[in-house]
């Protein structure tokens, strides 16, 4: 499967913008998926992931309550909503995807989810959001 994500751009904190993985190739709900995010001088981290099945979400602590991840099957896409945008949020996002059931997740030692890129087996070229006033 290819993968191809989009929908980034300059938003003001407080503001929306809804990132999109499109599939080509396969069919998307094959997979689990997963959106990840790397910002400036950082290194790459989970954000958010839905199981094949549709049934489970999961997201990483800081954006809980303002992403959303679901699933247009029609579109053969995953969408990850982002509300309530912060400064924080600025990076460079990337959908990546599964052949697993269920979206590999892990529970960190301070307690808090996390998933592992190298769980991923299929990945897409980064969209840019910045959140700046």
């Amino acid at each position: 499967v290819q993968l191809q994500a989009s929908g980034g751009g300059l938003v003001q904190p407080g503001g929306s913008l809804r990132l999109s993985c499109a599939a080509s190739g396969s069919a998307l709900d094959a997979y689990s998926v997963g959106w990840f995010r790397q910002a400036p001088g950082k290194e790459r981290e989970w954000v958010s992931c839905i199981n094949r099945s549709d049934i489970r979400t999961y997201y990483r602590d800081s954006v809980k309550g303002r992403f959303t991840i679901f699933r247009d099957k029609a579109k053969n896409m995953v969408t990850l909503q982002m509300n309530s945008l912060e400064i924080e949020d600025t990076a460079v996002y990337y959908c990546a995807a599964d052949n697993g059931q269920l979206c590999k997740v892990v529970i960190t030692p301070d307690l808090t989810l996390d998933s592992r890129e190298y769980e991923y087996t299929f990945w897409g070229q980064g969209t840019q959001v910045t959140v700046s006033s």
